[in-house]
């Protein structure tokens, strides 16, 4: 999950949680928001809305900074989480129409808003007479959700720069409004980056039939193939021609280079001029101030003993793949980088008998959704319905979730969109976008999953297992935003409002129940309607840890790269720095052919802290110890996680939400043991 909408849920922001105006009635905010509008005709449809909702940001925000009287709980601090839930629901708004609509007016038009909302967003941040406002209310006799929000909202404020002189504030907001600007045009650059590759038919030998039956040559006699996922990731797993894979990999990562250099570049260069303005030595440790993880050299600390323990499983895969790969080149002491994934293949047949391909010819898409929303229903005690609504794209499919049983049986907990093929133009990646934060009795919780996935049956929509993963990993943000929606009264502290490094270890828990043969054999079906067997679903567990090492130590390396630009100005030479910042943990250096930080979208949302995922997964293995112990499919374990993880959103520490679920601290000794199992 990525996005600077994430930048204001996750509590991680480093501006202030956006603030707000004058006392609300129930409910008020909903009302002005309203349903999300799905199908806006035209960009001047989004520019009237953008507007709209920009109007009554400032409007709120003048009426706060207007308040008379005593600041108090009832008044000052819910009119500012009031705006907070406005900004939210605008923001995510925008950001799904800059990532979906099928055209660029509309999408442009999407994106010039958000770069207008996190404007005021920035000024409402540096607002000293909201600051001096919220800091009045006294919350010592308040419950401790009310107490942390306040404290996260004074934090917020002294961070983003509200202690500056009245003009070095107005440079902090010039700095935010054009950090925001290069953040929206790096990601239009992404998304209107797709390349595509010429191929002969010969050279698709070793892909999938159903692959080549959908790749037919044209009149040229020649096959164009994208970088978007569902033409890469197979061609890179099973193509026996090693320079189509260098082809459509040196596409796939030279996507907006070089024009989003200039816009990196930008990013960088003003994030460390704001951190020097408030203060901080660079923007890494600024960002990182009310992360669970804290300080850069704690960064460099979890991907050191990461990589300590990751690095002998990865000198293993090195070795298994290597000797594969001497069998066609005798001699050889390495291999090239998009031979990788093919060579992973390759040993996952030789050493463990898994043949990814066979495997794939039971995940067609249309299973895996209804698979995924049953695994949903039943380990959380939910009912997910379909949902009529308009939508902006006939293949989007809508669906809402409710309680099935108890006291409560038929209470509508959320609604969401999956938007899960790709399209000219559309975002390429996979994100939850949540477009309605819950708050307990006043607002249902709405967000939108957007994925690249091959779409229909098996004679169209077959997936790869890990296409089912991410799958599973996104859905996991759709329910981490769900159920933590339902009991929280402040939009400040629900859904995925937690400490932004803990936002992902939900979702990566939640991908091993796709190793679990009791939940595959449910949806898992060939052409035939015959279910996935038992033998193949233990082979695919034996060969999962394969790679694992190696995997990790590709995601360090990526980590490595989002910190350590964040620590200065940007580079000379922004690729090869990149490149150069890999290679610290990563086995495969990228070549010199490659520009992957133009690119690499998570620079712009995530910014120095990519070590989100690593962490995440550290927490994700310890939390999983408890399914583990108790069975994939215990209910009674399940609900204490819905309950106790997931259900106070970020009303609670992130470090408390664990120990309350495992009886004890967070450890690493679950990581250290997985990636011992890659023998």
């Amino acid at each position: 999950m990525r996005q600077t909408l994430s930048a204001m849920l996750l509590a991680g922001s480093m501006f202030a949680t956006p603030a707000v105006a004058a006392p609300m009635k129930p409910n008020a905010v909903d009302t002005f928001v309203g349903n999300v509008a799905a199908t806006p005709a035209d960009a001047a449809a989004i520019n009237a809305m953008c507007d709209r909702f920009v109007n009554e940001i400032a409007r709120r925000q003048a009426a706060l900074e207007g308040e008379k009287g005593r600041a108090t709980i009832p008044t000052t601090l819910q009119a500012y989480d009031d705006l907070t839930d406005l900004l939210f629901s605008s923001l995510g708004e925008m950001t799904l129409y800059r990532e979906v609509m099928a055209d660029a007016p509309r999408r442009d038009a999407a994106a010039a808003c958000e770069v207008k909302i996190n404007a005021a967003n920035t000024k409402i941040s540096l607002s000293r007479p909201i600051y001096e406002r919220l800091k009045a209310v006294d919350v010592s006799k308040a419950d401790s959700a009310t107490k942390l929000l306040h404290s996260r909202i004074i934090g917020s404020f002294e961070r983003s720069g509200i202690g500056l002189p009245d003009a070095e504030r107005a440079k902090a907001q010039e700095l935010s409004d054009k950090i925001s600007q290069a953040g929206t045009a790096f990601d239009q650059a992404i998304a209107a980056g797709r390349k595509t590759v010429t191929a002969d038919p010969a050279e698709l030998e070793g892909l999938p039939a159903d692959y080549i039956a959908a790749h037919k040559p044209d009149a040229s006699g020649k096959v164009t193939l994208s970088t978007d996922y569902p033409d890469l990731f197979p061609v890179m797993s099973y193509a026996k021609s090693s320079a189509l894979r260098q082809r459509i990999y040196e596409a796939f990562l030279t996507r907006a280079w070089p024009e989003n250099d200039a816009n990196l570049r930008t990013m960088i260069d003003l994030r460390d001029q704001l951190a020097k303005l408030v203060g901080r030595k660079d923007f890494a440790s600024l960002v990182l101030e009310d992360k669970m993880v804290n300080t850069p050299d704690k960064v460099v600390a979890l991907l050191d003993d990461m990589a300590s323990a990751a690095r002998p499983a990865a000198d293993r895969d090195y070795a298994r793949k290597l000797a594969v790969y001497r069998l066609d080149h005798p001699g050889a002491t390495s291999f090239n980088v998009w031979d990788n994934s093919y060579l992973t293949n390759l040993v996952q047949k030789q050493d463990f008998s898994y043949d990814r391909q066979e495997a794939r010819k039971y995940f067609a898409y249309n299973n895996v959704r209804d698979g995924i929303l049953r695994l949903t229903q039943d380990l959380f005690g939910v009912k997910i319905t379909p949902w009529q609504t308009a939508k902006w794209d006939p293949m989007v499919e809508t669906y809402e979730i409710s309680e099935a049983s108890g006291p409560e049986a038929g209470k509508l907990l959320g609604r969401f969109y999956f938007d899960s093929h790709p399209r000219p133009g559309k975002y390429d990646h996979a994100n939850m976008i949540p477009l309605r934060v819950g708050v307990a009795g006043r607002t249902i919780p709405v967000g939108a999953l957007v994925m690249n996935l091959p779409a229909g049956d098996h004679s169209t929509g077959l997936m790869e297992h890990g296409d089912v993963q991410t799958f599973l990993h996104e859905f996991g943000h759709m329910l981490h935003h769900i159920f933590g929606g339902q009991t929280v009264k402040w939009a400040g502290v629900s859904s995925i409002s937690t400490e932004w490094d803990f936002a992902e270890a939900p979702s990566q828990m939640l991908e091993e129940w796709v190793y679990d043969y009791d939940t595959l054999s449910r949806f898992a079906v060939d052409a035939q309607g015959k279910t996935i067997p038992r033998d193949l679903v233990e082979k695919m567990n034996k060969a999962r840890y394969f790679n694992l090492g190696m995997a990790d130590l590709r995601q360090l390396g990526y980590s490595n790269i989002s910190l350590r630009l964040h620590q200065g100005p940007a580079p000379a030479d922004l690729g090869a720095r990149t490149r150069e910042l890999a290679a610290v943990y990563d086995l495969l250096p990228l070549p010199p052919s490659t520009q992957s930080q133009a690119s690499f979208g998570h620079l712009n949302g995530y910014s120095a802290i990519y070590y989100t995922y690593e962490w995440s997964k550290v927490i994700a293995d310890d939390m999983f110890t408890q399914f583990a112990r108790n069975g994939m499919r215990d209910t009674a374990t399940a609900l204490r996680y819905r309950t106790l993880v997931l259900g106070p959103g970020g009303s609670k520490p992130a470090a408390e939400l664990v120990a309350d679920f495992l009886g004890r601290p967070i450890s690493i000794d679950a990581y250290k043991a997985e990636v011992a199992k890659d023998k």
